[in-house]
């Protein structure tokens, strides 16, 4: 029913989850030492962008990944 999918489409989510997490390396590092409830609404609130495409990444995913028939 969808218009077909070309190859390339299927290193939009990975291409969006590498970005983000190079875009939280720093706090996830913070919060790698010391967890707090201060670092973790820091990076909420500082890194909006990349906290919602984490979130979608399982969506994305399943829309721009590999079918199981590929």
């Amino acid at each position: 029913m969808g218009s077909p999918r070309r190859s390339s489409d299927r290193w939009f989510p990975a291409l969006l989850l590498i970005l983000a997490l190079l875009d939280l390396r720093t706090e996830l590092l913070l919060l790698r030492d010391h967890v707090t409830v201060t670092a973790l609404s820091y990076a909420i609130r500082h890194h909006a962008l990349a906290i919602v495409v984490l979130c979608a990444i399982p969506s994305l995913w399943r829309r721009y990944g590999p079918r199981s028939g590929d």
